[in-house]
């Protein structure tokens, strides 16, 4: 009994020995397709939008190459057949002498139909192209913090160079060359070099979902990009219009806290809401009677919950209407009616 007893025991040993043995391989075989359909992705994202971008060179008219590195370069996406382009504004500046260089090292000359420093973007065309290979705009909106993204640029000659990443953070806020803040902006950690601003971030359907724009020096692995829903509403503005259309009240602001205090007495339930620091001379808000101290927290029937908040509404909708301002001034609400107009384009 004893000996039979043993020989059961040792019986079950080797059963449960050799039942967990074999656990380990399907481990290392799960990691393995885990890293095949990450790779599987990469690839499949950089052969169908790599093709889209091109590297945009400008001063492209210099005959020296290195006063030509000098006017500066960057990288694009081409949006449609026909040859839209959409590119950062610094990378184009001033210029309106644009080469466009595709990834067969094919070379057209380009024209800028509009530009927005504001947002850091603008619209090229291609002249005399036709069916140019294109990568479609995504909804931005769609995004999630992880997500698998995939940065393409045309930098230095170096055709598709491509990078990976995840998306770090959604919503961010930068500010761009005229000091107006970019809003809606992704943070990525997908590497970046100046050559690739203007460049597209792309999702792993192969859809743009941003315009690369800026890095941040001394800080590695933080990278942004232009949403491209933000790109979706600057280039259909600058093919309307030539530019982008917005409002002016002639206000600085902040963004601050609501008193609680002030918050309940009003009747009002913002947390945040824009202080009005600076009111220009003659402009509509100085017309309308508000002064430096208002909180703004509501226009045009919009919640204002901050400084962005007010930039956002003050869109080409409230051009040249009177619309309601609601203001804590010294604690209480206040409801006054002010008159934007048309804010005059930046100056390129």
């Amino acid at each position: 009994m004893l000996d039979f007893t043993h020989d059961t025991s040792f019986t079950l040993d080797q059963s449960d020995e050799s039942r967990s043995t074999p656990s380990a391989e399907p481990t290392a075989a799960s990691e393995q397709a885990l890293l095949d359909a990450y790779s599987h992705a990469v690839i499949g994202v950089a052969e169908r939008v790599g093709p889209a971008v091109v590297r945009v060179e400008v001063g492209a008219n210099a005959k020296n190459p290195r006063e030509r590195a000098r006017q500066g370069s960057g990288s694009g996406i081409v949006i449609s057949p026909d040859g839209l382009v959409l590119t950062n504004s610094h990378v184009v500046g001033a210029s309106k002498q644009i080469r466009l260089r595709d990834h067969e090292g094919i070379v057209t000359d380009g024209r800028v139909l509009g530009v927005d420093p504001d947002t850091d973007l603008a619209l090229l065309r291609a002249d005399g192209a036709r069916d140019l290979r294109y990568a479609s705009l995504g909804n931005s909106k769609s995004l999630r913090r992880g997500q698998l993204v995939v940065a393409i640029g045309n930098p230095l000659g170096f055709e598709s160079t491509v990078t990976a990443g995840v998306v770090s953070a959604l919503g961010r806020s930068i500010r761009s060359v005229t000091g107006r803040t970019i809003e809606d902006v992704i943070q990525t950690d997908a590497a970046l070099n100046p050559g690739n601003s203007g460049g597209p971030l792309v999702s792993s359907a192969a859809e743009v979902i941003g315009i690369n724009t800026a890095i941040i020096s001394g800080a590695q692995g933080i990278c942004f990009a232009v949403a491209s829903n933000t790109a979706q509403f600057v280039l259909s503005e600058i093919i309307r219009h030539g530019y982008v259309r917005r409002a002016y009240i002639g206000v600085s602001g902040q963004t601050a806290p609501v008193p609680r205090r002030h918050a309940v007495v009003a009747g009002v339930e913002n947390k945040m809401g824009a202080l009005l620091t600076g009111i220009e001379p003659d402009g509509p808000a100085a017309q309308a009677g508000l002064l430096p101290g208002d909180v703004a927290i509501r226009l045009d029937g919009m919640d204002i919950n901050g400084v962005d908040d007010l930039i956002r509404t003050l869109d080409r909708e409230r051009i040249d209407r009177t619309i309601e301002m609601d203001v804590l001034r010294m604690g209480r609400l206040r409801t006054i009616d002010i008159h934007p107009v048309e804010r005059k384009p930046s100056a390129r």
